[in-house]
Parts: structure tokens; C-alpha cells; sequence
């Protein structure tokens, strides 16, 4: 974690340190390269983990558990501080304790705010981005869009807008259709659904706020949320969604791991170095060392090199491997070398390659287990729910139809602009 990154990041935790379900942070610890954070200990696991595991599943357990998120989303409002990622992920279980809480994490997309302020920056991830950031003018409402994205899942297993890549997912989110005829929406509660219709109102000034959230009839602690389980296809789905980023993760987070000496070797001549260094030097207007978003936008066509905001978002993620929000010297030869290729079938095949340690033209569940676990994204179950999920002809391995099919399904992160500007 860079210094910037970290200390941007500790800010908005002390400020935000005491609430229940805030991860607390214990301390903060600059040496001669970095600055190093000392957080609360979330032994229980992520949100749709637990979920899984307990293998019964109702609407009063997702209002509990939507309760806690909206929680803090009132919490940061009311501190002014908008969260800006907020995803299942950015939300772990304190321990193992069946009323163990719900504590969100990773305050590094957060700004702090002043209601009437407009912010315009592309920021979140792709399944639980508000269309108002699409359309670069929005406010903290966008939070309870994540929330109410959120709450879908929780109630069907799957998020209320799919595309087949970044972009087609997009396109939905900006169309808004919600979709409550298929299963399981026909059983759940018309109370659920009209909150989940006022959380995801494409007018982000007819959204509920979250002291509406919370004092929704479904959402009250004495609400009318019922305990009867729900379909069990709800909790198949939550573990084929889960089970399906956790694989593209671990691909795509393989697919950006070329060293930087084999790029060299392989792509670059000294010329194309020297010309890449100085096209680096001319984006990074500030001197800092690293490329912001805006930079590189501002940058690239006064370079002569002409890209459409969406290229350039996809550069960005390509290029942001450590997550920080900028792009350092290495990071942007990398992405210049590496744009786009997992969408290519050599690196497609690099990729597919990796898994398959035997060569054996299938990627077994060994070879899952020994990926995984490398990347402690991982155990027996996620293994066997991602091999149930990919293997189309069922014959207990991945091969690499399979696995084509499997990374060319939209992507659940999108450029996360973590805070550049």
C-alpha cells in the first residue's frame, strides 16, 4: 500500500473509528516507504461466505444483515464521508459467533462532503455502480444505490444488472430494468421488493435516504420481514456468483503479474523505452511519480493517441494493478504492453495455462485448490461450487472452451479512481 494511499485511507478511518460496524483501526506506522495500518481482526470471513456456510437463508436474515450495511452508510452520511465502493466484499464478519456483526472495510474510494457538493469522478465497481457516477454528476445517493444492489443479491443470489463485459453492464445499470417476475421474486415478500424499488429509483432524488432505509417496514429491527427460508436456488446462485469472481480474480489478477524484465525481453526495444519513459513524464504534470486518472485522460491525446473515456477507464484498470488509485512508472509500461490481451486468445491461453500445471489441456480441481490457495481466495467448497459452475459438460474438470466462455462474462470490477482527484 503506498503512502498516499494509506494515509488518505487512515484519515477517514480515525474519523469514522467507534462505529460498530467500521472496521476499527488500531494504528498507523510510517517507515522510510510506506505507511503501514494496524486494523481490527475480522476472523469470521466475507458476507456471502457466512451466508453459504449456514445453508438457511431468510428475509428477516437479510434485513439483519442490510440493517448493518445501511448502518453504516448513515453513519459515514451523517460524518460526512461517502464510502463509494460499497460492495460485499468491502464487508467481513467481526468472528464466528452467529450474531457476530458485519464490519465495512476499505475506506480508500471515500471523500469527504458537503451536501449540495457534486462530484464527477468514475469510481466503484461494475454490478453496484450508480448511474448517476456513470453519467459523472452525483452525490452520496449513490451509496444507497450500492446498498440497494446489495440487498438484491441478498434476497435472489444475483445482481439486479448483468452485461456480458464492463460496458454491457453499464448499459444496464443506465437502462434500470429490474427484473422481479423470474424466480425467486414471485415468493418474496411485496414489502422487500418496494423497499428494493425505492433504494434502486434511477433518480437519485427520489432514492430513499438512509434513515428512510432503515425505517422501512421490511427494515426494521420489529419489521415485517419474514423468517421463512427462502428458495434454496437463491443460496445455489449467491455461491455460482461468488464462486465465478473469485476464479476471474485469481485469472485476471495472474494475467497482470508479468514480471517487468519479461516485458522488457519481450516487448520493448531500447527506443521504445526510452520513448515510453518520456510519454510517462509528460502525463505526470505533477511530478509525483504517478499518473491520476485525470492525467492520463488529459494526457493521451496531446500524445496523439486518441481514446474513447471507455478505452481509457480500461487502461486505467489495466494499468492499476496495486489498487491505489494512480499508476506508477512500471504499472503504466506494463498496461501499455498488456492493454486488453486477456480479451485476446494468446493471453486467454497464458492465463488457462497457469491453472493447468500438467498441461494436460484441463484444469483439475488440484490445480484449482493449489491457484486458490495461493491468493487465500479459497477452500474445498469454493473449489467444487467454481468447478460446478464452469464445467458445462460435467465431466468434474475445466477445459479450455470452458474457460474462454467463463473470462469473456462480464467483469466485476471496474476503474476504481481511488481518490485521484
Amino acid at each position: 500500500m503506498t503512502s498516499k494511499t494509506s494515509v488518505a485511507k487512515s484519515r477517514f478511518m480515525y474519523h469514522l473509528t467507534g462505529h460498530r460496524n467500521i472496521v476499527e483501526l488500531k494504528g498507523a506506522y510510517e517507515d522510510r516507504h510506506s505507511v503501514n495500518l494496524v486494523m481490527e481482526l475480522c476472523a469470521g470471513g466475507e458476507l456471502f461466505d457466512r451466508i453459504i456456510a449456514k445453508g438457511h437463508y431468510s428475509e428477516r436474515a437479510a434485513a439483519n444483515l442490510c440493517r448493518q450495511i445501511v448502518t453504516v452508510v448513515h453513519n459515514c452520511h451523517s460524518m460526512g464521508v461517502m464510502h463509494r465502493d460499497l460492495k460485499p466484499e468491502n464487508f467481513l464478519l467481526l468472528n464466528t459467533d452467529e450474531d457476530s456483526p458485519l464490519k465495512a472495510t476499505d475506506f480508500g474510494l471515500s471523500v469527504f462532503f458537503k451536501p449540495g457538493d457534486v462530484f464527477k469522478d468514475l469510481v466503484g465497481s461494475a454490478y453496484y455502480v450508480a448511474p448517476e457516477i456513470l453519467r459523472r454528476s452525483y452525490g452520496a445517493e449513490a451509496d444507497i444505490w450500492s446498498a440497494g444492489v446489495i440487498l438484491y443479491i441478498l434476497l435472489s443470489g444475483v445482481p439486479p444488472f448483468w452485461g456480458e463485459n464492463e460496458q454491457g453492464i453499464f448499459d444496464a445499470v443506465l437502462r434500470g430494468h429490474l427484473d422481479f417476475s423470474s424466480e425467486p421474486w414471485p415468493s418474496i415478500s411485496s414489502s422487500a421488493k418496494d423497499l428494493v424499488k425505492k433504494m434502486l429509483r434511477a433518480d437519485p432524488r427520489e432514492r430513499l435516504s438512509a434513515v428512510e432505509v432503515l425505517n422501512h417496514p421490511w427494515m426494521r429491527e420489529d419489521g415485517d420481514a419474514s423468517d421463512k427460508p427462502l428458495d434454496i436456488a437463491v443460496l445455489t446462485r449467491m455461491k455460482q456468483f461468488r464462486a465465478m469472481n473469485k476464479l476471474k480474480k485469481v485469472a485476471l489478477k495472474r494475467g497482470r503479474q508479468y514480471k517487468w524484465d519479461k516485458v522488457i525481453a519481450e516487448n520493448l526495444s531500447e527506443e521504445e523505452i526510452m520513448g515510453l519513459k518520456e510519454m510517462f513524464k509528460s502525463m505526470d504534470t505533477d511530478n509525483s511519480g504517478t499518473i491520476t486518472y485525470e492525467e492520463l485522460k488529459a494526457g493521451l491525446p496531446k500524445l496523439g493517441t486518441r481514446l474513447s473515456e471507455s478505452e481509457v477507464r480500461q487502461l486505467m484498470e489495466a494499468a492499476d494493478v496495486d489498487g491505489n488509485g494512480t499508476i506508477d512508472y512500471i504499472e503504466f509500461i506494463t498496461a501499455t504492453m498488456h492493454m486488453n490481451r486477456m480479451e485476446r486468445e494468446d493471453h486467454l491461453y497464458k492465463a488457462f495455462e497457469y491453472f493447468d500445471k500438467d498441461n494436460s489441456g484441463y484444469i483439475t480441481m488440484e490445480e484449482l485448490e493449489h491457484a486458490l490457495k495461493k491468493y487465500n481466495m479459497g477452500d474445498a467448497k469454493t473449489i467444487k461450487e467454481i468447478i460446478a459452475e464452469v464445467d458445462t459438460d460435467n465431466d468434474g474438470r475445466i477445459n479450455y472452451e470452458e474457460f474462454v466462455a467463463m473470462m469473456k462474462k462480464g467483469n466485476p470490477d471496474i476503474v476504481t479512481n481511488r481518490r485521484r482527484k
